[in-house]
């Protein structure tokens, strides 16, 4: 299918067919289609709405469900996904994303669609224990790190399912956005550190490295991706990237709730430790971690990535990142989904436990 319009929403109209079409990113999409002036039929598992739009009860574990539902539509839009850092979830999200990925796409195919973008993310390329490693769409994937977490190790294998099948007759185009931010997050699927960081309940930075991207820009990214993209092809979409006490020192000046002192030490066994203290020192206190050790050993990682080809392949042109920081911390307060809180939080707890382990190290 050729390239055609500007990729800002202002080419022809198109019939679309929409999957996760509740969630996050799926709802922006919804909205930016929809006031573009396409045809957009918008499904998810339990259904639901999108402001005045109907989004159908499909589940894409169905092909024959999704099939009926994409029938005459020109294109599809792929973003459904199961996001959580809980070992638990490994078979769930097996299913929602490789099984549930293979399943949508053999339904869109029966249904006669050409051309599909499937939203897959940056952790299957850019996962490193390297602060100078930028990874691009010809980076090797971070195999042994991405497996060490489901989500990624799964998503790794869904975007595999994609490419393979893509075909002269059945086109098919991965995106791979960073970290998702911006406002709308209802289920705290990506935003959720933020308020963590508002409330004070991280007790240490961090030594490692985050990316991130404006989930607005993205839905703008996957048209783009679907209008101009080569069948075959990722497209990293990315904004920026800074260290993780960088980014709560941002925040900090950006809110006026303190950043947390205490630094994490970078050696992954020595940050664990940390964390399991201070999970000790809590559970003394009559607290509990609400940090999980997933979560502490992903932040001394470091999950930069580029997003050249995109901005030239593409057009792709992220809002400057300090507009969507502010963006996604007025939506959480506004929604009363956040509280932020001036005091100590976890801090004298992150401290305690930070000089008893380099007390034990140095014994």
């Amino acid at each position: 299918m050729p390239a055609m319009g500007s990729g800002n929403g202002a080419s022809a109209s198109r019939r679309l067919w929409v999957a996760g079409g509740t969630g996050f990113l799926g709802s922006q999409l919804v909205r930016f289609l929809r006031s573009g002036g396409h045809d957009v039929t918008a499904v998810s598992r339990s259904g639901g709405a999108v402001d005045d739009a109907e989004v159908r009860a499909v589940d894409v574990l169905d092909s024959a469900a999704v099939a009926k539902s994409a029938r005459g539509a020109e294109g599809a839009l792929l973003c459904t996904g199961l996001v959580s850092r809980d070992p638990n979830d490994s078979e769930a999200m097996h299913r929602a994303h490789v099984v549930g990925t293979r399943a949508a796409l053999q339904g869109l195919r029966d249904a006669g669609v050409r051309r599909v973008v499937v939203a897959s993310t940056s952790g299957t390329l850019a996962i490193s224990e390297n602060s100078d490693f930028i990874a691009t769409e010809d980076s090797p994937g971070p195999q042994e790190l991405a497996l060490r977490f489901p989500y990624y190790r799964t998503k790794l294998y869904a975007e595999r399912e994609a490419l393979e099948a893509n075909t002269s007759s059945f086109e098919v185009i991965v995106v791979n956005p960073s970290l998702l931010l911006g406002p709308g997050d209802l289920r705290e699927s990506s935003t959720g550190d933020i308020r963590r960081y508002l409330e004070r309940e991280i007790p240490a930075a961090p030594a490692g490295g985050i990316a991130f991207v404006d989930v607005r820009d993205v839905a703008l990214g996957m048209w783009q991706a679907f209008e101009r993209g080569q069948a075959g092809q990722r497209y990293l979409l990315n904004a920026k990237n800074m260290t993780v006490r960088a980014f709560f020192q941002r925040l900090e000046r950006m809110t006026g709730v303190p950043a947390p002192r205490a630094q994490l030490p970078a050696s992954r066994s020595l940050s664990l430790g940390a964390h399991a203290l201070m999970s000790t020192f809590l559970e003394k206190m009559g607290g509990a971690m609400p940090v999980d050790a997933v979560s502490v050993e992903m932040g001394q990682l470091f999950w930069y990535c580029s997003s050249e080809k995109a901005e030239r392949s593409l057009g792709f042109a992220p809002r400057d990142p300090g507009e969507t920081l502010r963006d996604t911390v007025d939506d959480l307060i506004s929604r009363g989904a956040a509280h932020p809180r001036p005091g100590l939080g976890l801090a004298k707890a992150a401290q305690k436990a930070l000089d008893a382990l380099r007390a034990r190290s140095l014994g």
